[in-house]
């Protein structure tokens, strides 16, 4: 069935969502409607695993050819705490900037007939039900969502952790977090390379941290530099590069309801997924290729939006549990400092409550090895 089909967000949910629909049946209207004009974005950097890698490659071969091609990959992961690093073996991860992802997903949408607004906000979600399916892929802050909040019954609530996005031209050899212990508290970074010569650079602190360090009376300039002060061993006299960067506390968003009628919510308008698991844009690209395959295989737009839910409900719970573990974690993650390097990384690649002894032998046996070798000094 051919559909006019409206999409508010023009992120990689909305994007991915809409190239696929176009795909699958040329006839059908999709218009995205995004509030950034094009080359434009937040944050620095995008994160995913070799497990979503694949759903990519396999729901759009044509597309994951130019995203491949973009990727810093690296196959460890790096915890830093007391200035050593310990590495933890087995875990395939790969990089991206969100700009050239964004690019290429646009020039894809483009190539199918996809409509796009870019710089266009969306006033009033209610003025667009009309489509035969409208989707609110808005981010975490979502007008769709709001507008029919009494029908999705969402739930939000807010971390106390501050953390603020920066870039850096230091280039870091693979995913890393580096905990540092300062006069004002503890910071941690979660740092990964997206370019050849460009990564990510996220910091993190609790609140009270954050107080005692007077970032609430310092200017953005002010703040930069003194997390360059905190990372300055890690950041080799590179800077950090600020993009708009502001403290930020993560919004922990739920939906009782994920449609309503004929309008559906994708990625963090419908969950959002702590970004410490580094998860969120893959659970959101998963959330496009579900709603696709359902409005392919199904009759109805209602048919293919229960099918969707039933279909990625499931695994998206048990992810945002693990998710959830690990939000906690941080928010607590200055409880774990005295810990030795060894057993303050096991604490961390424990902590989502899904790894057990058995498995992380089988996954990472070298750290294994150095964690069941360890010895208290």
């Amino acid at each position: 069935m051919a559909m006019r089909v409206t999409i508010v967000g023009g992120g990689p949910a909305g994007l991915y969502l809409a190239l696929l629909l176009k795909r699958d049946d040329p006839r059908h209207e999709i218009r995205v409607i995004e509030q950034n004009p094009e080359g434009a974005t937040y944050g620095w950097g995008v994160v995913f695993s070799e497990r979503a890698l694949g759903f990519l490659a396999e729901a759009d071969p044509e597309s994951y050819r130019d995203l491949e091609a973009r990727l810093e990959v690296w196959s460890d992961q790096a915890i830093v705490h007391r200035g050593e690093a310990v590495r933890i073996d087995g875990l395939g991860f790969s990089g991206i900037a969100r700009l050239p992802l964004l690019a290429i997903l646009q020039a894809h949408c483009r190539r199918r007939g996809v409509v796009l607004e870019l710089g266009s906000r969306c006033e009033d979600p209610g003025a667009l039900a009309g489509a035969d399916l409208l989707v609110g892929a808005d981010g975490a802050g979502s007008l769709v969502r709001e507008r029919y909040r009494d029908a999705f019954e969402p739930d939000i609530t807010t971390l106390s952790n501050r953390y603020i996005w920066y870039g850096t031209a230091q280039p870091f050899d693979c995913l890393t977090l580096t905990f540092r212990d300062t006069p004002h508290g503890f910071f941690v970074a979660h740092h990964y390379r997206h370019a050849p010569d460009a990564s990510t650079f996220v910091v993190e602190c609790d609140a009270d941290t954050w107080a005692r360090a007077g970032f609430e009376r310092m200017s953005e300039e002010a703040a930069r530099r003194y997390c360059e002060g905190v990372f300055a061993p890690d950041l080799a006299g590179h800077s950090l590069l600020s993009n708009r960067s502001a403290w930020l506390r993560f919004r922990m968003v739920t939906n009782r309801r994920w449609h309503h009628a004929n309008v559906v919510l994708l990625g963090d308008a419908l969950r959002t997924v702590h970004f410490s698991i580094g998860s969120g844009t893959r659970t959101a690209l998963e959330d496009a290729i579900a709603l696709a395959r359902a409005l392919a295989e199904q009759g109805s737009v209602h048919a293919a939006l229960a099918a969707f839910e039933a279909a990625r409900r499931p695994a998206a719970e048990r992810l945002l549990e693990v998710a959830r573990q690990s939000g906690l974690w941080y928010e607590s993650f200055g409880a774990m400092m005295r810990l030795d390097p060894v057993p303050f990384a096991h604490s961390y690649v424990t902590r989502g409550g899904r790894i057990t002894p058995e498995r992380l032998r089988a996954r990472s046996p070298r750290f294994a090895a150095a964690y069941e070798a360890y010895r208290p000094r």
